[in-house]
């Protein structure tokens, strides 16, 4: 049987722990990233060495010049944001339509690429697929489960003389995949949410509450 002059010991120390365990996890995971960083485009990496050559004109010895590469290539980066606010954004995509996208491995690596990026670009929210598309409930057999969805297109599908409409069911904690079921009209609501707040629903795996539904109509 512990005592309880050493139970209470234990207990402030472990109090102790659990207070330090959250810096000592912040610290732990900024050195991994770090370090991952260093591993990728550091002085060392293929990619750093590409940033030590095009610094080498500015600067001598390998630290310096791969420290004048990667401000060269951070400061390239913000006239090309500052090019792409300006509205260049729309000729730069049909250049890379008309050069790039005509690979056919390339063509189908940068559509994920580019899609993934649109999800975590607000801004392009609107453009992005998904984007497009509008939160939903369905009811399976008008009144049984639940299912949060997304609407790509609210113009039904006559099946058999019954209006169905499509919606696509995400997989948590990947929102931006999942399965395309038809489901009749009459099952479908709308769920007064945004897609911002749809993901992260799904990111969360449900930890993350839907809002409650406040209204009866159907989405079509």
């Amino acid at each position: 049987m512990i005592k309880p002059g050493l139970k209470t010991l234990a207990t402030t120390w472990l109090a102790g722990l659990l207070a330090l365990l959250p810096l000592a996890l912040t610290l732990f995971l900024i050195g991994w990233l770090v370090g991952t960083l260093n591993r990728f485009v550091g002085p060392g990496s293929l990619i750093g060495r590409v940033f030590a050559a095009l610094g080498a004109p500015f600067a001598a010895g390998p630290a310096l010049s791969w420290l004048a590469g990667t401000l060269t290539i951070i400061i390239g980066i913000f006239f090309l944001g500052v090019a792409v606010r300006s509205g260049l954004k729309k000729p730069m995509a049909r250049l890379v339509d008309l050069t790039l996208r005509r690979i056919p491995l390339f063509n189908s690596l940068y559509n994920l690429a580019d899609r993934f990026v649109a999800l975590l670009d607000k801004s392009q929210a609107k453009e992005a697929d998904i984007g497009a598309m509008s939160p939903v409930w369905c009811f399976f057999g008008g009144d049984g489960v639940a299912v949060l969805g997304l609407l790509p297109n609210p113009q039904p599908v006559d099946l058999d003389g019954r209006d169905y409409l499509a919606v696509l069911v995400p997989t948590a904690p990947i929102p931006i995949g999942g399965g395309l079921l038809y489901v009749p009209s009459a099952w479908v609501k709308p769920a007064q949410i945004g897609v911002d707040r749809l993901t992260s629903i799904y990111v969360s795996m449900g930890i993350t509450p839907p809002p409650p539904l406040r209204s009866n109509a159907p989405a079509a």
